[in-house]
């Protein structure tokens, strides 16, 4: 890592890159610059033919130094310092306070590079390479810059041992807002790697820093608990503080109580309800009452057919039948 401090007394941790993965950007970079120039070159031979031989030779020269020099300098300025070969190999040019490159450092590379890298074919900037104690060529000395290696391995970060479940939510009034965050950091580095030491050592480490939390906090740990279970107790305790400060709530240990399903049965002796309909159930809607169904009556029994008799024949209209 660079141990560069800015004004303001800030360490820079960044890592250089090295002569290696800078050569291989170089030559990356390089090839995509010769098959461009070989490209335009054949373009503006048949462009040109009709020119005579000094203009011609005119014409190659800017070419040449447009695309070689002119348009590394313009995709470093428009790019922050990534060109194609550095982007590939995950490197970028900054300057050393750590801010991004203008169009004067890139001037400056560009202008040096062509000294460095294309008239001596890099053994210049091979050389200084080496020297310099962060791997910088004579174009990053002149411009102020530097190359880092942006894709860095990240560092596995190892989980802190939970407390034992009989300390857990002892320590949730104590005050945590004087204890450095240094201390914290030396507490969870012995955490994470308590099993790798030494017994006695590891006791005496835990010892030590279980009496410098005590003496931030001013409360001194229960009577039996060992040192290490009570480190783990209090890193538990910040790191539940942070997660309800992140979140903005505060859950209960054990969650809100839960209603019995149903309602509660009677107590032993007391009367039982006459037969009725179910008492509605907790959640559920009451039942419909239904009226009851009848049982089918029997029907009488119809009458027996008896056919229409004709009425007799008119004897005079008197309405009265003629003696036999």
């Amino acid at each position: 890592m660079s141990d560069l401090v800015t004004g303001d007394a800030v360490v820079l941790g960044l890592r250089p890159a090295r002569l290696p993965s800078r050569a291989l950007a170089v030559m990356l970079d390089a090839l995509v610059y010769v098959v461009g120039y070989v490209i335009v070159s054949l373009g503006v031979v048949f462009a040109t033919a009709s020119l005579d031989e000094a203009a011609q030779a005119a014409v190659q020269v800017g070419m040449f130094v447009l695309v070689l020099v002119g348009v590394p300098i313009a995709v470093e300025t428009l790019s922050h310092g990534r060109s194609l070969g550095k982007l590939a190999c995950g490197l970028r040019v900054v300057r050393e306070d750590g801010g991004p490159i203008r169009f004067r450092h890139a001037l400056v590379r560009g202008a040096m590079g062509v000294v460095e890298l294309q008239m001596t074919f890099g053994a210049v900037a091979c050389i200084a390479s080496l020297v310099s104690e962060r791997g910088r060529r004579l174009g990053d000395v002149f411009a102020g810059t530097l190359v880092i290696r942006e894709r860095v391995p990240g560092a596995r970060v190892m989980a802190v041992p939970p407390p034992p479940p009989w300390l857990a939510g002892r320590f949730s009034g104590l005050d945590l807002s004087a204890v450095p965050d240094g201390l914290w950091l030396a507490v969870r580095q012995y955490l994470t790697r308590m099993n790798q030491l030494d017994p006695a050592t590891g006791a005496a480490m835990a010892a030590k820093l279980a009496d410098e939390v005590v003496a931030r906090t001013g409360t001194p740990p229960p009577a039996g608990v060992p040192a290490a279970a009570f480190l783990m107790a209090v890193v538990h305790e910040r790191q539940t503080r942070d997660a309800a400060k992140a979140f903005g709530t505060t859950a209960a240990p054990y969650g809100p109580p839960v209603a019995p399903y149903g309602p509660p049965a009677p107590a032993y002796g007391a009367p039982v309800p006459a037969y009725g309909p179910p008492a509605p159930l907790h959640g559920h809607p009451a039942p419909v009452a239904t009226p009851p169904v009848q049982a089918p009556t029997a029907q009488a029994a119809p009458a027996p057919y008896v056919p229409p008799v004709a009425p007799p024949a008119s004897g005079g209209g008197t309405g009265f039948a003629p003696p036999a």
